[in-house]
């Protein structure tokens, strides 16, 4: 059965191989980006957010069935734009479309959060993101910059167990989920390969267990599921795609 789904992020790597994987199987995708896409906002602006969200109003006024919020940078040269956009972009992403979201009845949505959740990150600023304080959290980023990836990613996965089993989400019936990849082969991580002390950084922060990194269509794969699934019982959950990262660095963590 055809579903109508958005996805943002949808130009290029883990958000083009969903669009692709999403419409090959026959549903309607309403990609944003900044450009390129059928929706051009920028989703680190408020007004970014807003033109968003009405656009995908009046594609979909009867409502959609499903989000995956992953429009994502990782610039270190970018550090107030990474906490807009990685964090305050995909919640305001994820809110503003559940009205849209809760009139399917089998209503997903997904998160892109990451394996750089244990990596340092700056807890004052991931505590701002969490009280909704955009310019303070920004503010505060920039004048301690180094950290901005893996602190947007945290606030990111904190918020999203929080608001998943929330009145408003799982007691309505919306599943919310969270994806954690690691290393993927994407036009954001292409440069890396390039420098060999990167790659050795690389092997050091994440490890793996299985043979090479994966590709953006492998992460796809999950995104699909989650956003289809019939169960009703799968929430609040970030799923590490990782190649085992996570159990080699956290074998007690459960």
């Amino acid at each position: 059965m055809s579903r109508i789904i958005v996805v943002t992020g949808a130009a290029s790597g883990i958000g083009a191989a969903t669009v692709k994987r999403l419409k090959g199987a026959g549903h309607r995708v309403i990609g944003v980006d900044l450009k390129g896409s059928d929706i051009d906002a920028d989703l680190g602006t408020a007004e970014g957010r807003a033109a968003m969200a009405r656009a995908v109003g009046e594609m979909a006024p009867d409502g959609i069935d499903g989000v995956l919020a992953g429009a994502g940078i990782s610039r270190p040269d970018m550090a107030r734009q990474t906490i807009a956009i990685n964090y305050f972009g995909a919640v305001a992403t994820l809110e503003d479309l559940r009205p849209l979201l809760a009139k399917s009845d089998r209503p997903r949505a997904v998160a892109i959060c990451s394996t750089a959740v244990m990596l340092p990150s700056d807890p004052k600023v991931v505590d701002l993101c969490l009280a909704g304080d955009e310019a303070a959290a920004l503010d505060a980023m920039a004048a301690e910059p180094g950290s901005e990836y893996s602190t947007s990613k945290l606030a990111l996965s904190r918020w999203l167990r929080r608001a998943a089993v929330s009145a408003e989400w799982g007691g309505s019936g919306i599943l919310l989920n969270g994806i954690g990849p690691g290393v993927v082969t994407t036009p954001m991580t292409a440069p890396l390969f390039d420098q060999p002390e990167m790659v050795e950084l690389i092997g050091q922060s994440n490890p793996i267990a299985v043979e090479g990194y994966a590709g953006p269509e492998e992460i796809a794969e999950l995104i699909d599921f989650l956003l289809g699934m019939d169960n009703h019982y799968l929430t609040g959950q970030i799923i590490f795609i990782d190649g085992g990262s996570d159990a080699i660095l956290r074998p007690a963590h459960v």
